[in-house]
């Protein structure tokens, strides 16, 4: 089973606008409502690939009631840890020439309730995979991350974390069997500019192989990707060719991608996938859907 944890779920509302005014009365030309948070965008992309997983995470209120009912009715499992007090996040998305965001904050966390994820995580098994996603809410201990792959330590559990410096870095000494900075996070990791460079991102990307990742995914926006894999191989793949519509969820598209793609072992169709599917995202006006992706996947193939 796959496992997706995510601490902040939201209802995205995006609202298309014809030349936008700030400070005046605006009305939209369309409206779309996604149920999302970085965990459930992979559980989402997962199921258009037709692999299971099973969304773990806090939700709140109506709005909480909401991303669950719409995600089971999409037929993805959940199960979700419900909190007494406050609501799930409402992100506003305002697409109009440039794209404007008010991401909403989320419901505070308390001790128990966390201590209630730990004791659901008891279900994880040998040979599951889990993927934490995402920033922490201030609720929660800066470490979580790590508690949580302490937990699961004693397990042959395969981890992804898609998460940004110290909270990636120091999840390193549980090898993590995939992470997915992109360019710039790498840098900043180092405290080094890198941009374009394979053979720097390279060089970087095999450091954090050092410091116990398995699998190193670096995206690099319109200049493709390169993984180093647990195996001591070097893949790079281009992007797509397509127009560009939608700037969020395509890393965890990505990593959704990756993953189905190493249940054929094959890390070099795993990064293709992985970009594929990013790519399906980035082209459409929400998640990838699987016809976009498989159409993407033969430009890389």
């Amino acid at each position: 089973m796959i496992y997706t944890v995510t601490f902040n779920p939201a209802i995205d509302y995006v609202v298309h606008a014809d030349d936008m005014q700030v400070g005046a009365v605006n009305r939209s030309r369309q409206e779309e409502v996604y149920f999302g948070g970085k965990g459930i965008n992979v559980s989402v992309v997962l199921h258009e690939l037709g692999l299971a997983s099973k969304a773990l995470g806090f939700v709140a209120g109506f709005t909480g009631e909401a991303i669950e009912q719409g995600l089971r009715a999409d037929g993805i499992e959940t199960d979700f840890i419900h909190l007494e007090k406050g609501f799930s996040r409402i992100n506003v998305k305002i697409k109009s020439g440039e794209e404007t965001e008010l991401n909403g904050q989320g419901p505070e966390i308390p001790e128990d309730k966390l201590r209630q994820l730990f004791d659901q995580l008891e279900q994880v098994q040998d040979g599951d995979t889990i993927i934490l996603a995402g920033s922490i809410p201030a609720s929660l201990p800066a470490d979580v991350y790590e508690q949580i792959l302490r937990h699961l330590s004693g397990k042959q559990v395969r981890a992804v974390v898609d998460a940004t410096r110290d909270l990636l870095v120091n999840v390193l000494k549980y090898k993590p069997f995939l992470i997915k900075p992109n360019n710039f996070e790498l840098g900043e990791i180092f405290g080094v500019p890198l941009k374009d460079d394979v053979d720097e991102i390279v060089r970087y990307a095999g450091k954090l192989q050092e410091m116990g990742a398995r699998n190193v995914l670096v995206s690099m926006a319109g200049d493709g990707a390169v993984l180093l894999d647990e195996n001591g191989g070097v893949h790079a793949c281009g992007v797509c060719k397509g127009a560009v519509k939608n700037s969020v969820g395509a890393g965890d598209s990505m990593v959704a991608g990756f993953v189905a793609g190493c249940e054929t072992g094959d890390y070099d169709y795993a990064l293709k996938l992985g970009t594929a599917t990013g790519g399906a995202t980035a082209f459409s006006e929400g998640l990838a859907k699987k016809e976009l992706i498989a159409e993407l996947l033969q430009q890389l193939m």
